[in-house]
């Protein structure tokens, strides 16, 4: 396989990049006027219908380098019913939203009919779509296994095959599924790769799946925007309580506007907006465990500036495009340091200035040094000095520990830290304890049936009732 790599060379107008009119006139209704290296490379190489290999930071517009050379070949020709002309895999269903989106908006003036294939909503509408011919496939790769296996949907139509954010899913484990997608593909088709990041993983994974590509790499792979200005906030330990306490320190010192705040664990998503909300900040959360119409409503109201922050996991790290993001804040150094890169991309986008924090604690050494081996970069160091003593037993340490055995019961809890001095020391356990523990045994004396009786009858004399009194005669069988 021939790879070339394409310098960047003279940026030029939108027009001169062989798009058409219909395209153009929709291009300058956005208000964009100058393709971004990684479109002006890009797209002739798509319009000449080769396969692409697309590296570029995040948030230098790859989507547009895919989305406005596929209107202009799709221009011409119709869709057949459940055969779509051209299927787009995303890793997330925010990602696969927000393609349609794009598409929406280029090709408002074609006639060109979508689909969005998701997980979290019901088939019926995807079908009806499905049934009535689509130009567009928008897909996450598990509802497209899902449908096809149904026999809802046929691929022997595809004509243009793309694989965004290929690096994610490498990293969300897609990549059994997209192949199973590419082996029900024409081996006649256009293959596109397009990601912020190119490990050696992807770069194999191109080997089987395209053609004599174009590599378009437009700046060092897992490089950082140099609009956004990192700087990582060291703490005195590990500890949850003091990392909360010197986020809304920054988030008072910084008057942010409207910031993503990325956790590496989604029930640690919850707990921190919980914490926020409660200290006066206007705070939503999004993560994996949320249905779509939660996610979706949510990210709606962020937009609108309804919500100011958003506390996320790495389900919002790729691709997810806000306008004019201020800051990003790392509450946790991610465990991948390919997703630091796609965190701090939300911001410092469009040739916009942006600010990403992470918080750091001693346990984060080589988190860090991932990071920093990653993007070639030392990155600036602070300290806030004014935090407050922190509570004791509340850092990731405890908690770690504790995230594989599962949440205790609370009855074995409490009787784990019972003190056990007292049992020691002879005195009576409680009641609980007791109830617990298996009787002792006792060694009974036989006794003659008269003596027994009489024993049973002293000792409940005075509350037997008088039923229990008569004498019982037997007869013989």
């Amino acid at each position: 396989m021939e790879i070339e790599r394409v310098k960047q060379n003279k940026v030029t107008s939108f027009a001169d990049l062989g798009l058409s009119e219909d395209i153009l006139k929709a291009i300058q209704d956005v208000g964009y006027t100058t393709p971004t290296p990684i479109q002006e490379q890009a797209i002739p190489y798509v319009l000449q219908m080769r396969d692409v290999l697309g590296c570029a930071q995040t948030g230098t517009g790859k989507t547009a380098g895919f989305v406005l050379p596929m209107l202009e070949i799709l221009g011409s020709g119709r869709a057949r019913a459940r055969m779509p002309r051209s299927l787009i895999l995303e890793p997330t269903r925010e990602l696969a939203a927000q393609v349609a989106e794009n598409f929406q908006i280029y090709g408002k003036y074609h006639k060109l009919s979508m689909a969005l294939l998701i997980g979290g909503e019901t088939m019926d509408e995807q079908i009806r779509n499905l049934d009535r011919g689509v130009d567009v496939l928008i897909a996450t790769p598990g509802r497209m296994i899902d449908l096809y296996e149904r026999g809802k949907v046929m691929l022997n139509d595809i004509k243009i095959f793309v694989i965004d954010e290929a690096d994610r899913m490498l990293d969300m484990g897609f990549i059994p599924d997209v192949e199973k997608i590419a082996g029900l593909l024409p081996s006649m088709r256009q293959t596109l790769f397009f990601s912020a990041t190119m490990p050696p993983e992807i770069r194999k994974l191109a080997d089987r799946f395209l053609s004599n590509p174009k590599s378009v790499t437009v700046a060092p792979p897992s490089s950082t925007s140099e609009n956004v200005k990192q700087i990582f906030v060291n703490l005195p330990q590990n500890n949850d309580w003091l990392k909360r306490e010197a986020l809304r320190t920054l988030l008072r010192r910084e008057q942010v506007q409207n910031a993503f705040i990325f956790c590496n664990r989604k029930r640690d998503v919850a707990t921190l907006q919980k914490s926020l909300s409660k200290h006066g900040f206007n705070a939503g959360p999004l993560h994996g465990d949320m249905t779509q119409s939660e996610r979706t409503a949510t990210l709606e109201k962020f937009k609108k500036n309804e919500i100011s922050l958003l506390v996320c996991s790495d389900v919002a790290a790729r691709g997810l495009d806000v306008e004019a993001l201020s800051h990003v804040f790392n509450f946790d150094v991610p465990f991948h340091a390919e997703d630091y890169v796609h965190r701090i991309g939300r911001t410092g986008r469009a040739g916009r200035s942006g600010t990403a924090y992470t918080l750091v604690t001693p346990d984060d050494d080589k988190l860090v040094n991932a990071v920093e081996e990653l993007i070639k970069k030392k990155i600036d160091r602070e300290s806030i000095g004014d935090l407050p003593e922190p509570r004791p037993n509340v850092g990731h340490s405890h908690r770690r520990v504790s995230a594989h055995r599962g949440p205790r019961r609370d009855h074995h809890r409490q009787r784990n830290d019972r003190p056990s001095e007292k049992r020691n020391q002879g005195d009576a356990p409680s009641r609980d304890f007791k109830e617990t523990q298996p009787a002792p045994a006792t060694t009974r004396v036989a006794q003659p049936p008269t003596q027994r009786s009489n024993s049973t009858q002293d000792r409940f004399a005075d509350d037997m009732p008088a039923f229990l009194r008569r004498p019982v005669t037997t007869g013989s069988r």
